[in-house]
């Protein structure tokens, strides 16, 4: 497989984008944040910025290998083949997008906004549509699927962080 590295760089600067347009308009709730009591196994606030890189990078390269993917089904004929892959990665890039454009809104919510409980709503939300990405992408590529549970990992810490700010705020 011929990779091609100006679409896999585009693929990992689209989350990067999303995640610094987000910080940017969200860094004047940093402050706020820093005077909320916050649960236990709440990390130091460097790492946030670091796991999100990371799993931002993740996300770009497994959207790529979704994008860059050409074979789906073995047992369908050639034009049923294609139909139904282009209609698999059309689904799955869809949904990327979904959780991307979601996770977009959260940090807005929970830290603009301060709606702590409906954060934690919306982060289900998210958690849902990462979960329903990851087992689109399986069906493409196992590689890009498992990319992206370390994300939903992250998502599953995140929910118990902002329950945990909701109920002792």
């Amino acid at each position: 497989m011929k990779r091609n590295w100006k679409t896999l760089m585009i693929c990992i600067l689209i989350p990067l984008a999303v995640g610094t347009v987000a910080g940017f308009l969200t860094r004047g709730g940093m402050e706020s944040f820093a005077l909320l009591n916050k649960p236990p196994l709440s990390p130091p606030a460097w790492v946030f910025p670091v796991a999100w890189t990371i799993l931002y990078t993740l996300m770009g390269i497994s959207s790529y290998l979704i994008y860059i993917s050409e074979t789906q089904k073995v047992n369908k004929s050639i034009s049923d083949k294609n139909t139904k892959e282009n209609t698999g990665k059309s689904q799955a890039l869809s949904t990327y997008g979904y959780q991307l454009i979601v996770n977009f809104l959260w940090p807005v919510f929970f830290f603009n906004f301060q709606w702590y409980f409906f954060a934690f709503l919306w982060l289900v939300l998210l958690w849902i549509l990462v979960a329903k990405m990851i087992l689109e992408f399986g069906e493409i590529s196992r590689i890009a699927a498992l990319l992206n549970v370390p994300y939903l990992l992250w998502l599953s810490f995140a929910g118990y962080l902002n329950l945990g700010i909701w109920l002792l705020n």
